[in-house]
C-alpha cells in the first residue's frame, strides 16, 4: 500500500510542478515587461530633458551672440563674424522651474577667443508646448572674457562687460529755476 501511494505520489508531482513552473514563467515576464517599461519611460523623461536644455543653449546662446554682434568692444577684440563653439564645451545651468538660466559657452572670431558668461530669466509662461517652439529669454548680466593672441607683448586677456542699457545722462543743475519759499505762516481771516 505505502508503494502505491508513492508511485500515485510520483505520479501527480509533475502535473503540479508544471502548474508552479508556468505560473512562475508568467510572473517573470510579467516583471520583465514593467522593467521594460519603467527604463523606457525613464530614457524618454531623460532625453526630453536633454532636448528642452539644447533648446534652452540655443535659444540663449543666440540671443548673446545677437548682443555681442552690436557690441563694440567685443567686436575690437576678437572681430567679426563672431561664431559659437561647440554645445558640449558649455555650461547650462537651470532653476526656478526653469525659469532662469546661467550660461557659459566659449565663442571665436578672426583675431580671438572668448568666453561668453550670462544670466538670463524666461520672459512669458512655461507650458508643456514649450519644447515645440523656441522660448524669448531675457539676459539680465552677460559678460565676455576674450583672449586675443599675438606676440609675446601683445597678448592680451580681458573682460568685457556687455549691457544694453545705457548710464542715465549726468544731472546739471538748473541754474534758470527760481528757488520758491515756502511760507509757514497762513494768514486766517
Amino acid at each position: 500500500m505505502l508503494g502505491r501511494r508513492f508511485i500515485s505520489f510520483l505520479r501527480r508531482s509533475p502535473s503540479a510542478s508544471g502548474k508552479v513552473v508556468a505560473e512562475e514563467g508568467k510572473a517573470k515576464t510579467w516583471g520583465r515587461r514593467i522593467v521594460s517599461g519603467t527604463l523606457i519611460c525613464l530614457t524618454g523623461g531623460v532625453a526630453l530633458s536633454a532636448l528642452d536644455d539644447l533648446s534652452i543653449y540655443h535659444s540663449c546662446s543666440s540671443k548673446a551672440l545677437e548682443r555681442a554682434s552690436k557690441n563694440k568692444p567685443i567686436i575690437d577684440a576678437i572681430g567679426e563674424p563672431i561664431v559659437r563653439g561647440p554645445w558640449y564645451n558649455a555650461s547650462l545651468a537651470v532653476a526656478h522651474q526653469r525659469q532662469s538660466v546661467s550660461c557659459t559657452f566659449p565663442v571665436s572670431g578672426p583675431q580671438g577667443t572668448g568666453i561668453f558668461q550670462l544670466k538670463a530669466v524666461r520672459n512669458g509662461e512655461d507650458k508643456w508646448s514649450s519644447f515645440l517652439r523656441a522660448s524669448d529669454w531675457e539676459i539680465l548680466i552677460m559678460e565676455a572674457l576674450v583672449h586675443v593672441p599675438g606676440n609675446e607683448e601683445k597678448q592680451q586677456t580681458f573682460r568685457i562687460k556687455v549691457s544694453d542699457y545705457l548710464p542715465p545722462p549726468a544731472s546739471n543743475a538748473c541754474t534758470d529755476c527760481i528757488p520758491q519759499e515756502s511760507s509757514g505762516n497762513v494768514d486766517k481771516k
